[in-house]
């Protein structure tokens, strides 16, 4: 398995469709355990030099850190943006049954 730690990465997308291809991408490549879609957000934020607002469908992804650099390339290499979000936050603690199944998720020892 993986000596990596369970991460939970964050991502923005500009719409549910765009959401749903990363997320099955992720899952079907192994990069991510499980990817929750949460529509409907707003985001506000400065773009070359103007404050922006705009409806996005935002991602939960559970990996592992030992996939981030992938899961980053290739969620990038389809994204529609020229800087998505793409941001990891540590998982510091978990079910120990919940984060056996996401290393098994991801390493295919399920």
């Amino acid at each position: 398995m993986s000596e990596g730690k369970p991460i939970l990465v964050v991502m923005t997308a500009g719409n549910r469709e765009e959401a749903a291809r990363l997320a099955d991408m992720l899952v079907g490549s192994r990069l991510a355990a499980c990817v929750q879609l949460l529509p409907e957000i707003e985001s506000v934020y400065r773009w070359q030099g103007k404050i922006e607002r705009q409806e996005e469908t935002l991602l939960f992804a559970k990996t592992n850190s030992d996939k981030f650099d992938e899961l980053e390339r290739e969620v990038r290499g389809i994204h529609s943006y020229d800087t998505p979000e793409i941001i990891a936050i540590p998982i510091v603690a978990g079910s120990a049954p919940y984060l056996q199944w996401l290393n098994a998720s991801l390493f295919g020892v399920l």
